[in-house]
């Protein structure tokens, strides 16, 4: 049977913990001047329907650094700007590349493709979840904090988005505490709230008190908080969501050596203020390099396994 990845919550702890572990394998032993060639002959078509540089990028390094090839569509190049039922495209494009690396709006489109798709589907972002960054996420936590991740404790703190809804799905599968802090009425979404808590082994906590999230924080992560598709709520988010910076101030309120993370792209002075980022407690750099290395072990557990 085909192995897509849609979301964490298809996981367990042990089969994402293994996606980490072979990332940082690759990572150094690249570093060192190896060339894996593991993908070679090998093809991936990426559908973008939303632009990106970062996920575009690294996930192109990803396989071109495997030895494999890649082909791009955006969504204007591809039949869903015409309408053809996703199911025919999946059987198509099934017969031309190896995997298909999707990156649109609802979780259903990816949820169809892989419905009828014979090669795997792997989910580069929805308007729901963001499952490979979450990873490359932890990876960088990992790699920084060097404990296990139950003994971390994990803040959220913004618009409770795609990354909010994977953290959570994360927190519950991987055991570590997660608490969020949002606004109300941004607050994530409420069935994948209520279904990790029901798994999860360490509290999984919504506030609206940003110092309260971030107290007992080993990390600290935000995003924008207009997402693409919401440019047009910009100035009213911005108002409310103002007392929610991860600024110098918020910062104090965390554990001695608490991390930052942000997916980038950040609009400095807005969910982080630029001498956060810009400062000691800030990995993002990290995380944006490491979603090469996570979509390397991706692409290759998923074409060859």
């Amino acid at each position: 049977m085909t192995q897509h990845l849609l979301s964490l919550w298809d996981f367990d702890k042990n089969e994402l913990m293994a996606y980490i572990e072979r990332a940082m394998i690759l990572k150094y032993e690249a570093k060192d001047g190896s060339r894996h060639q593991t993908l070679t002959g090998k093809t991936i078509g990426m559908i973008f329907e939303k632009p990106s540089t970062r996920t575009r990028v690294s996930f192109e390094s990803a396989m071109y650094g495997m030895g494999g090839q890649v082909i791009y569509l955006s969504g204007k190049d591809t039949q869903l700007s015409r309408n053809e039922p996703l199911k025919d495209m999946a059987r198509v494009m099934s017969g031309y590349v190896d995997a298909l690396v999707v990156r649109t709006f609802g979780q259903e489109i990816v949820d169809e493709l892989a419905k009828y798709a014979s090669i795997p589907v792997i989910n580069a972002l929805t308007d729901l979840y963001h499952p490979c960054q979450i990873l490359s996420d932890i990876m960088t936590v990992l790699e920084h904090k060097k404990v296990p991740l139950a003994d971390l404790h994990i803040a959220w703190v913004g618009d409770g988005n795609n990354m909010a809804n994977t953290w959570i799905h994360a927190a519950s599968r991987m055991g570590f505490e997660l608490t969020l802090a949002c606004p109300e009425g941004y607050e994530p979404e409420k069935t994948v709230l209520d279904e990790a808590r029901l798994q999860a082994v360490k509290p999984i906590t919504l506030t609206t008190d940003p110092r309260e999230a971030v107290e007992e924080a080993d990390i600290i992560n935000c995003d924008v908080w207009a997402s693409m598709g919401q440019e047009e709520e910009q100035v009213e988010r911005e108002k409310i969501f103002q007392p929610y910076q991860v600024n110098s101030d918020l910062l104090s309120a965390a554990k001695d050596g608490a991390l930052v993370l942000h997916c980038l792209p950040a609009h400095r002075g807005e969910e982080i203020s630029d001498e956060v980022l810009e400062g000691e407690h800030c990995v993002a750099w990290d995380q944006a390099e490491n979603k090469m290395h996570i979509h390397k072990a991706i692409l290759e557990e998923h074409i060859n396994g």
